[in-house]
């Protein structure tokens, strides 16, 4: 086999765990709350939108907007844990992902607590997705914890992403073309 099929093999043979998102061996706990943010490309693209996004706006927004997020998709957590009905759950995040990668590609600097607002809305629709996929013999409290840790975790390399590529000369081009790709990703979850 030639070494340039390699990597692309190696690439190929991880894409199925991808559809681990939402299932989750072994019972479920902090690691199921994790990884269900990490491994679910819907949740993984707008969170990493939050946190370049966030960098892009500089300021008191690098840390508040991804914090607001958080602490809005906990409650969106707790109310699927809960059972509490909510409409259109998958539309929402599918949106997400659009408005907030046209966000990054526009790079419009909103003020920052209409950024929060802005986020705030959409982290309700992903809390409630990882509160109501839950798995039965999880511990709430554990799974939470790992959900909003490996959240914050995927903002924080999302603002580490923006600031890096800022420093190079095309690197606000370059966020800006991750923004319409993220968006366009968004637009065929949409669409789906």
């Amino acid at each position: 086999m030639k070494k340039s099929v390699l990597p692309i093999l190696a690439i190929l043979l991880t894409l199925p765990n991808l559809a681990y998102a939402h299932v989750m061996p072994g019972g479920g706990g902090f690691m199921s709350g994790f990884s269900h943010p990490v491994l679910g490309l819907d949740h993984l693209l707008a969170m990493l939108s939050v946190g370049i996004l966030s960098a892009q706006m500089g300021g008191k927004a690098i840390w508040r907007v991804p914090v607001t997020f958080v602490i809005v998709m906990l409650i969106g957590g707790i109310l699927g844990i809960k059972g509490i009905e909510m409409f259109s759950v998958e539309l929402g995040i599918a949106i997400s992902v659009l408005a907030l990668g046209i966000s990054i590609t526009t790079e419009k600097k909103l003020p920052y607590f209409m950024a929060m607002l802005f986020v705030g809305f959409f982290a309700i629709f992903h809390g409630f997705a990882h509160g109501v996929e839950m798995p039965y013999l999880a511990k709430p409290e554990m799974y939470a914890a790992g959900f909003v840790v490996g959240t914050a975790t995927i903002h924080i390399a999302g603002v580490f992403i923006a600031l890096i590529l800022k420093k190079f000369k095309q690197g606000e081009q370059l966020l800006r073309y991750l923004g319409a790709g993220i968006a366009g990703v968004g637009f065929h979850l949409v669409m789906m």
